[in-house]
């Protein structure tokens, strides 16, 4: 429970830490909207005194001309800042998206595989712990270091052998403990 409750920390704190490198990259953005913005509203005025001079008889045409110019190429720049922000907002969102992903998914693919292990093993040892001890004491016998078994009693082999409630049911529980299981 402790390593799942750890996995769980793991994928919040990397969640959180994504987060707040998307957020820093966006601000790389925000430029390019204050450009965009200003040169929208230069093109609008250029537009108005285009408007303007435009409307005067004989030479409105020619007068106009240049600040209609002027309002293309502030159009043009507007474009050239929102597509900025466009791009840095693209980015922000990949770069956060990898700083979660990547240790999520480093620990996740090692985690993972040995828990479901753990899963199954626990779930098999559960359902003969209730009703036979002796497997369980069988297994402890063929998996456990000589000097452990030679806590439980100084024969475990034979102990096992002959039946003996008490070194079966420690053998058992023994075995219980590794698979990380209470009797």
């Amino acid at each position: 429970m402790l390593g799942d409750l750890l996995l769980v920390a793991w994928i919040a704190a990397w969640a959180w830490a994504g987060r707040e490198v998307h957020d820093v990259t966006l601000t790389l953005g925000r430029p390019g909207l204050a450009t965009a913005s200003a040169a929208d509203e230069m093109a609008g005025r250029f537009h108005d005194v285009e408007g303007r001079v435009g409307g005067l008889p004989a030479v409105g045409d020619d007068l106009a001309a240049p600040f209609k110019g002027a309002a293309d190429a502030a159009e043009s720049l507007a474009a050239a800042g929102r597509s900025q922000a466009e791009t840095v907002a693209d980015v922000a969102l990949l770069v956060g998206i990898a700083v979660f992903l990547i240790p999520v998914l480093l620990v996740a693919v090692l985690y993972v595989p040995f828990r479901v292990r753990f899963v199954r093993r626990a779930g098999a040892a559960r359902r003969f712990a209730g009703a036979d001890p002796e497997l369980l004491a069988l297994r402890a016998l063929a998996n456990q270091p000589l000097r452990t078994l030679t806590r439980i009693t100084d024969d475990p082999v034979g102990a096992w052998r002959a039946g003996d409630p008490d070194a079966v049911r420690r053998l058992a529980d023994l075995e219980l403990r590794t698979l990380g299981l209470k009797r």
